[in-house]
C-alpha cells in the first residue's frame, strides 16, 4: 500500500561506524520526551502519530516512556523526523541514557532500566496511565468497577452530611463508572441534599470518559457540583498546588451547563474537548517515572438553573476546601511500590482532607485468586501483593504520628474486607474448547491486575505457554475471577 502524500517518508541514513553511532547516541540526552511533547503540541500531532510517522510505531513514545529497548538508529530517525520539521533534537537527554549500557560486551545495544536498576522495572515499568489498551479490555471484560461501587456504597449509609453539602472525593476517576454508580446510590439516599464531588485523574482519555457519563447524574441530581482535576494527591482535596509556581500556573475554569435536558448537558460538555486537549498534557518524573501534570488544572461543572441553590457549594480559586464526607481510594498506587510510600503519598493526604465523621475507603488487590494462578504459569515465583490493608493501615498511623489519635483504622475481618469480582463469560466458553478470544481476554486481565512489565510480556508471548497456562486455570476453575481487599480510616466526631 502506498503511503499518503502528506506522509513524509522514511529516512535511510547512510551507515556510520558503531562508536559513532554511540556518541552520537550519549550526547543526545537532554528532555528528548520533552522535546517530543513539544513537537506533538506545536504539530498539533497525536504521539501517536508521531510515532507512526517518525518511525513506523504508533506505541514509540509510550514504549519509550516504560523503559522498552532502544537503538541508536531509531533515535536517529526520531532526530530526522524532527529536523524536517525544523526543530532540533536535544543533545544529552538524562532520561534515556540509563537505557543503554556502552561497554565492550554490549557494543551499544540497548537495556532495559532494569539492567542498570533492578528495582526500575517493578517501580517504573508498569502505570495505569500508560496502559489503556489493557485497561479497556480489563473494564469490559471484568466486573471490578461495579463491585467497588457496591461496596462504597456501603459505606453511605455512616454517612452524616453537613450544610451545605455531601462531599465527596474520588482519588482515580478512572473512567467513572465507579464515581457514577456511587452518585446513583447517593442520589437514593439523599435525594435532596446538594453534591460537591471533585475527582482525580491525570489521564486525558479517562476524563472524556468520565464526563461523558455525567449529564445523565446532573440531570437525575441537579443539585451536583463537579469538579475535575489533575493535580497531585496532596494538592486535589484543596484544589490548590503547594508550589507557588504551580499556583500562579493553576487553569480554573467554570462552566455553568444551561438547559434542562441530559442531551444539552451532554452537548455542552463535548464542547470542552478543546479545553481539554489543551490543559490535560502529562509528562513523567524524570525521578520516579510517574505521570505528573504539566499545568495544574480544575474544572469546576454545575447547572445555571442551580446556581443560586449552590452559592455556598461551588468552590472558589485560592479558597477551595476539603473536609469530605467520603473518599474514595480504589487502586490508587501500584502494587510493588513500598508500602510507606502508599502511605506518605496516597492515603494519609487523603485522610487529612476528612471532615469529622468522615471516611475514607481504600481498595486494593490483594491476589490468593485464579488470576494470580494464570500468572505464575508463566512465572512461578511471582508475588506483586507484598503489603495487604493491615501495612497500608500501619503506615498511615505512623505517618499520622501523635495525630492518629483523631482518627479509627479499620480493616475489619476477611468476611468483609475482602470481596471478589469475575470476568464476563458464558459456562460455554470456558467448557472443554475456550475460544482464543477469550483466553486472550482473560490473560489480558491477570497480567493487568498483577502488574506485570511489558518486558517480561514480551518475552512472554513468544511461545504459547502462557496460551495453554490461561486455559488450564479457567478449566480447572470454571472460570476467572479476582480478588480485592478493602480498608477505611474515619475521623472521629468532635
Amino acid at each position: 500500500m502506498m503511503p499518503p502524500a502528506n506522509t513524509p517518508s522514511p529516512t535511510h541514513l547512510s551507515p556510520m561506524p558503531e562508536a559513532s553511532r554511540l556518541e552520537t547516541l550519549a550526547k543526545r540526552g537532554a528532555g528528548l520526551l520533552d522535546t517530543i511533547g513539544d513537537f506533538c503540541r506545536l504539530m498539533k500531532m497525536a504521539e501517536s502519530t508521531f510515532g507512526r510517522l517518525a518511525v513506523n510505531d504508533g506505541k514509540f513514545v509510550s514504549r519509550l516512556r516504560d523503559g522498552a529497548r532502544i537503538t541508536p538508529e531509531t533515535l536517529d530517525r526520531v532526530s530526522q523526523f524532527m529536523a524536517r520539521h525544523g526543530v532540533a533534537a536535544p543533545a544529552d537527554p538524562p532520561e534515556l541514557m540509563p537505557l543503554l549500557r556502552v561497554d565492550g560486551k554490549s557494543r551499544g545495544a540497548a537495556v532495559p532500566a532494569a539492567a542498570v536498576d533492578p528495582a526500575a522495572s517493578q517501580s517504573r515499568n508498569f502505570r495505569f496511565f500508560d496502559n489503556r489498551q489493557k485497561y479497556l479490555l480489563f473494564v469490559n471484560t471484568c466486573s471490578e468497577k461495579e463491585v467497588v461501587a457496591k461496596r462504597v456504597g456501603m459505606e453511605l449509609a455512616n454517612l452524616q452530611p453537613e450544610p451545605p453539602a455531601l462531599r465527596i472525593f474520588d482519588a482515580g476517576l478512572g473512567d467513572g463508572t465507579v464515581l457514577t454508580r456511587t452518585m446513583r446510590e447517593m442520589h437514593r439516599h439523599f435525594p435532596t441534599v446538594p453534591f460537591y464531588i471533585v475527582g482525580k485523574e491525570i489521564s486525558l482519555e479517562d476524563v472524556r470518559l468520565s464526563l461523558d457519563k455525567m449529564a445523565d447524574r446532573l440531570f437525575e441530581h441537579p443539585a451536583t457540583v463537579m469538579v475535575v482535576t489533575n493535580m497531585y494527591y496532596t494538592e486535589a482535596p484543596w484544589l490548590q498546588p503547594r508550589s507557588v509556581t504551580a499556583a500562579n500556573s493553576l487553569e480554573w475554569k467554570e462552566v455553568a451547563l444551561t438547559g434542562t435536558t441530559a442531551n444539552e448537558f451532554a452537548d455542552q460538555i463535548t464542547e470542552l474537548e478543546p479545553f481539554l486537549n489543551k490543559n490535560w498534557q502529562a509528562k513523567h518524573s524524570a525521578k520516579t517515572g510517574n505521570p505528573i501534570y504539566e499545568r495544574p488544572t480544575a474544572l469546576v461543572i454545575y447547572r445555571e438553573d442551580y446556581r443560586f441553590l449552590l452559592d455556598n457549594v461551588i468552590p472558589k480559586r485560592g479558597a477551595a476546601r476539603a473536609d469530605y464526607d467520603l473518599v474514595i481510594a480504589s487502586q490508587p498506587y501500584r502494587l510493588r511500590v513500598p508500602a510507606e510510600f502508599k502511605s506518605s503519598k496516597v492515603i494519609t493526604p487523603l485522610t487529612r482532607a476528612l471532615r469529622p465523621g468522615g471516611r475514607l475507603i481504600g481498595i486494593h488487590s490483594c491476589g490468593s485468586d485464579p488470576g494470580l494462578d494464570i500468572v505464575r504459569k508463566v512465572w512461578p515465583d511471582e508475588n506483586p501483593f507484598q503489603h495487604d490493608r493491615h501495612d497500608i493501615l500501619r503506615a498511615v498511623r505512623a505517618d499520622l504520628g501523635k495525630d492518629a489519635r483523631h482518627y479509627n483504622f479499620n480493616a475489619y475481618a476477611d468476611a468483609r474486607s475482602v470481596f471478589r469480582y469475575d470476568m464476563h463469560a458464558l459456562p460455554s466458553e470456558v467448557s472443554s474448547s475456550i475460544g482464543t478470544s477469550t483466553l486472550f481476554a482473560a490473560w489480558n486481565a491477570a497480567v493487568y491486575v498483577n502488574q506485570i512489565e511489558d518486558d517480561r510480556l514480551t518475552e512472554a508471548i513468544g511461545d504459547r505457554r502462557y496460551l495453554d497456562g490461561t486455559r488450564d486455570v479457567l478449566q480447572q476453575y470454571g472460570g476467572l475471577w479476582f480478588n480485592d481487599e478493602s480498608f477505611v480510616v474515619s475521623r472521629k466526631r468532635g
